[in-house]
């Protein structure tokens, strides 16, 4: 962990004024070309905004991270909400090894996820993969298996209705899907590495959840606990050819209780203040709404930073845990 810290290390910048007296802080991410490493580049720019001194540390995935953060070796990571929830605990593939000094800082916008083919394919819903090349293993990211039991489910299947081709990581998915080694592959909407496929092979289409109801959905979350479905319009992104609704969870900032509570203040305001920033850097951000910065649905504890701001803004109106608030899957929508 401490070569890839050496070896990871990006500078993004530094603010425009103040920037020599700034607090240097460094956000761990995944891999360029990821969605997380969009996430957390346009999270240091709206910090550089607000005169922390920031850099981005990547890494093949969170799950490689997020323990590295929660002991305290960085200072904020980029995620989501289910896999911080798991290394907090020490369950799943954290099994054994819990990390309770974990906290949040933010909820950000939802994380919107699809199981892309090629436009020009016959395959039109998810029940259509069935026999077909699915990109599966994930031995870097061992959040995605859950995620595919969890989207196969909304079509009554499983991973063992499709031919498997593994891969370490999303990243490598999409690049055995543009090498024509497998007919589908599973990202996130909006990541650079989807708008690379979609030029690549002529054009995506990303397969929808066909029977979005309440009972499909508690289907999923036996396998994905936060997610929900969200609605997309036709073009919003690579992919979407007609409105639809496709399977979505939290993603956030997170931090371990040692980074001081002025420094997680600072980030959380600066988060609060530069939507537009963000969104500049990484247009997804565009569905954030600062508002609902405070609101979740998981087990992590927000840090006392975090929680000082939103009582200064009036987001919380006690002393205690924001955690509760219960964000409403319309909210996350």
């Amino acid at each position: 962990m401490k070569a890839w810290i050496a070896s990871g290390l990006v500078t993004v910048g530094m603010a425009a004024t103040g920037a020599a007296q700034a607090q240097n802080v460094g956000i761990a991410t995944s891999n360029p070309g990821s969605l997380f490493h969009n996430i957390g580049t346009a999270v240091a720019n709206a910090a550089n905004e607000a005169g922390l001194d920031t850099t981005i540390q990547p890494a093949t995935s969170p799950n490689q991270y997020i323990p590295y953060v929660g002991s305290g070796g960085i200072d904020f990571g980029v995620a989501n909400l289910q896999e911080v929830d798991y290394a907090l605990q020490g369950i799943e593939w954290f099994e054994g090894q819990e990390t309770p000094e974990l906290r949040l800082v933010a909820m950000l916008m939802p994380l919107r996820e699809a199981i892309f083919v090629r436009e020009d394919s016959d395959i039109e819903t998810i029940a259509d993969l069935k026999g077909k090349r699915v990109t599966d293993g994930f031995t870097a990211q061992n959040t995605i298996l859950p995620q595919l039991d969890a989207i196969y489910s909304t079509a009554g299947m499983t991973r063992e209705d499709v031919e498997p081709v593994n891969v370490p990581s999303v990243v490598a998915a999409a690049d055995a899907f543009m090498a024509g080694e497998a007919d589908a592959f599973i990202f996130a909407h909006g990541a650079g590495k989807v708008r690379e496929a979609d030029a690549a092979v002529g054009g995506l289409k990303a397969l929808p959840i066909t029977d979005p109801t309440d009972e499909v959905l508690a289907e999923a979350r036996k396998h994905w606990p936060v997610a929900f479905f969200t609605e997309m319009k036709a073009g919003e992104a690579p992919g979407v050819l007609e409105d639809a609704t496709y399977f979505a969870y939290p993603q956030i900032v997170f931090t371990h209780s040692g980074v001081s509570d002025e420094v997680v203040y600072q980030m959380a305001q600066a988060l609060y203040d530069n939507k537009e920033a963000m969104a500049n850097t990484f247009p997804p951000f565009n569905q954030f709404v600062p508002d609902d910065m405070h609101d979740t649905i998981g087990e992590t504890p927000f840090h006392e930073g975090a929680l000082a701001f939103y009582r200064d803004k009036g987001l919380i109106q006690d002393s205690g845990q924001a955690q509760g608030d219960g964000q409403s899957e319309d909210s996350a929508q």
